[in-house]
């Protein structure tokens, strides 16, 4: 069976890696993971203190701060990259917000603050970085996405339907970059420990650190793959849950959820 492959990404030594989202979370265990790996750093958030912290203790990377809800703050980021080496080696995309949300706490300013950071901070991404990219003739571009994009899920009101929109964006993107020689990658994790889902009440299965989210997108980019899924253990489960028909979906998560 055709499975989708990039070019396999195994060797970090010299490689310009743009992380946008990287002041915590999976996207600094990224740039942690990446820096040591002998990758030139670039890491980008809103946080300019955070983000010049990290990179003064990290010789031989660069902060570029950045607000990837302005079209004009990701379009300047850009250049300040390039200008640094005149290159880009690798994109990602690790931006994100999460506030749990159901219908009865109906909130149009979070549905659209999860719009604008989650998908629309990506096309701003994407604005600021393809025509060069497709220039170079090789790159690769990775977008966070999450299994909470797989299927509705309760308290995922605003945040899931933001991770398909970008699933199905890689998708495409793939679709289209693929034959110019372009890597790009959607990555769908689990439970991650990091500061949006502290804000769970709730026990989260398969709970992971954003070190080990890094060193999964790590091996998935070695392999060429596409959809780089973590952990396994709980993402398998997700995928299968995601195959069954409306009415067996439905009471099962409402059993398994509570809710």
């Amino acid at each position: 069976m055709w499975q989708a492959a990039n070019p396999p990404v195994r060797h970090w030594t010299g490689q310009v890696v743009w992380l946008v989202g990287a002041s915590s979370g999976i996207g600094q265990a990224c740039a942690q993971a990446l820096h040591a790996l002998g990758a030139h750093v670039v890491v980008s958030a809103r946080n300019a203190e955070r983000l010049q912290a990290w990179s003064q203790a990290h010789p031989g990377s660069l902060a570029v701060p950045c607000d990837v809800t302005d079209a004009a703050s990701m379009a300047r980021a850009a250049e300040a990259v390039w200008a640094w080496q005149g290159r880009l080696d690798c994109v990602v995309y690790a931006a994100g917000w999460y506030a749990p949300l159901r219908a009865q706490a109906w909130s149009l300013e979070q549905m659209l603050r999860h719009q604008q950071v989650n998908y629309i901070g990506a096309l701003h991404c994407l604005d600021a970085v393809l025509p060069r990219m497709r220039a170079q003739g090789r790159g690769h571009i990775s977008l966070i996405s999450s299994v909470a994009g797989f299927r509705g899920l309760p308290r995922a009101l605003a945040y899931g339907p933001t991770k398909a929109a970008l699933a199905q964006l890689a998708e495409t993107l793939y679709l289209d970059l693929q034959p110019e020689g372009l890597g790009v990658s959607v990555v769908h994790p689990g439970f991650v420990a990091t500061p949006l889902t502290a804000q769970n009440d709730f026990e989260m299965p398969a709970l992971i650190t954003p070190e080990q989210a890094a060193q999964a997108m790590l091996q998935g980019w070695a392999q060429g793959a596409f959809a780089i899924e973590f952990p396994k253990r709980f993402t398998v489960v997700l995928r299968l849950l995601r195959c069954l028909p409306w009415r067996w979906y439905v009471p099962l998560v409402r059993r398994i959820t509570g809710l």
